[in-house]
């Protein structure tokens, strides 16, 4: 089917749905009432305080929708503008930053990472504990390299989610001498979530030359007009944003606080960034258009390509443990899918009943904000809340029914 027809065939679909019609990026979105219905009804529910969610094409955006509250018991709404915390969603954009310095030869994906930051190449591996439960370290066995470090195969292993990591630190904290982070796995020998992606950012700012939160601005943002993702945000920009809600123990809702507007020291390539959904729409509008938005190329597509095929071969990853249920629940979003690792983002192997086909891309933040990218289906979709803990179940379940709802609405009449 050529593009000219699938796009006849959507307008067609979206029309019979209540849509007026696709849109140019900054045009007014159509409507859909069964996506409506999913977004509203979660929150008429209480199942979420509030959420936004959009989803688009290569070239146009397909559906938006803001409902309920910023905050609970405040009369602000949310609206497309909302600015949201979305963590480590900024992994994505620390990746394309990466291979854009790989395209212009500043950073290699297989020789040691130390070359371009020493400090990686003097870090111990944790083979375990000792009848006295002392750590017990020795150098690793190949160095690591900026493709392990952007598919979490460096060894670096956050301890939310990996017990190993909890009982070394709280050693670390009150031993002198321990390494303040190790290793907690050989390199290129199994799969953690963790904190390579961080140690990414950090490559960037030294091949660059540039603070990564500049580097995001001219490279990025502004070529692409996300004029709302930063590490820092303006006090109008502050005045859009969503509170964090929190579930009591009974399954009620609490607002938060707005956390304190402190300026950074530094930028983590895998965190504590702010954006929109349309702002982070348009970084996957391009990444599904090959690096392409509008006359704007982020990054060729073979690197495009490559950034979004299996780079784990046999390595199983996505699945994590919880050892903080207040902070996230185990995960597991796809259960009897098999899922693999391609840099900066999760890579489903198998199709998602009624959703995403099989090499669609896809990952969070800790605040339960969501992206995928499908090629397959010329598809992208983002949702955002401000929840907790992550991987929320009835956040979860509403993003599966949002996502389910955009690929009936792409099946023609």
């Amino acid at each position: 089917m050529t593009r000219l027809t699938r796009r006849d065939a959507l307008l067609q679909t979206l029309a019979l749905a209540g849509a007026s019609t696709l849109r140019p990026v900054a045009a007014a979105a159509p409507r859909n009432s069964d996506l409506d219905s999913i977004l509203q009804g979660a929150v008429n529910a209480r199942q979420v305080p509030g959420v936004v969610a959009m989803a688009a094409t290569d070239r146009a955006v397909i559906y938006e929708g803001a409902f309920g509250p910023r905050c609970l018991g405040t009369p602000a709404k949310m609206s497309t503008d909302t600015v949201f915390r979305i963590a480590s969603m900024v992994k994505l954009l620390t990746s394309v930053a990466a291979m854009q310095l790989v395209e212009s030869g500043k950073l290699s994906l297989d020789e040691p990472a130390s070359n371009v930051d020493p400090e990686l190449g003097a870090i111990p591996v944790l083979t375990g504990f000792d009848v006295k439960g002392q750590p017990q370290l020795r150098p690793p066995l190949r160095p690591i390299t900026l493709r392990n470090l952007l598919t979490h195969t460096s060894g670096f292993s956050y301890p939310l989610w990996d017990e190993n990591a909890v009982r070394y630190y709280a050693i670390a904290h009150k031993t002198k001498g321990l390494p303040g982070r190790p290793l907690f796995f050989d390199p290129d020998s199994k799969w953690s979530y963790g904190g390579g992606i961080d140690k990414v950012g950090r490559l960037v700012e030294i091949a660059s030359g540039e603070p990564l939160d500049r580097y995001f601005r001219g490279h990025i943002c502004q070529p692409l007009g996300m004029k709302d993702t930063g590490f820092e945000i303006t006090g109008a920009q502050r005045a859009r944003e969503a509170n964090l809600h929190v579930h009591k123990a009974d399954g009620t809702l609490v607002a938060k606080p707005l956390e304190k507007a402190n300026e950074p020291h530094s930028h983590s390539g895998g965190g504590g960034i702010y954006s929109t959904a349309p702002d982070y729409l348009t970084v996957l509008q391009a990444l599904l258009n090959g690096g392409n938005l509008n006359g704007v190329q982020i990054l060729k597509p073979e690197t495009v390509a490559l950034m979004s095929a299996n780079q784990t071969g046999d390595i199983e990853a996505g699945h994590m443990k919880t050892t903080s249920p207040a902070l996230s629940n185990d995960v597991d979003f796809f259960p009897g899918v098999r899922l693999r690792w391609a840099f900066g983002q999760m890579i489903n192997l198998d199709p998602v009943k009624d959703g995403r086909k099989a090499g669609s891309l896809t990952w969070a933040g800790l605040y339960n904000t969501y992206y995928w990218i499908d090629p397959a289906s010329n598809v992208a979709g983002v949702i955002m809340m401000q929840v907790l803990p992550f991987a929320d179940t009835r956040a979860l379940d509403l993003y599966r029914k949002f996502e389910r709802g955009v690929y009936r609405a792409l099946k023609p009449a």
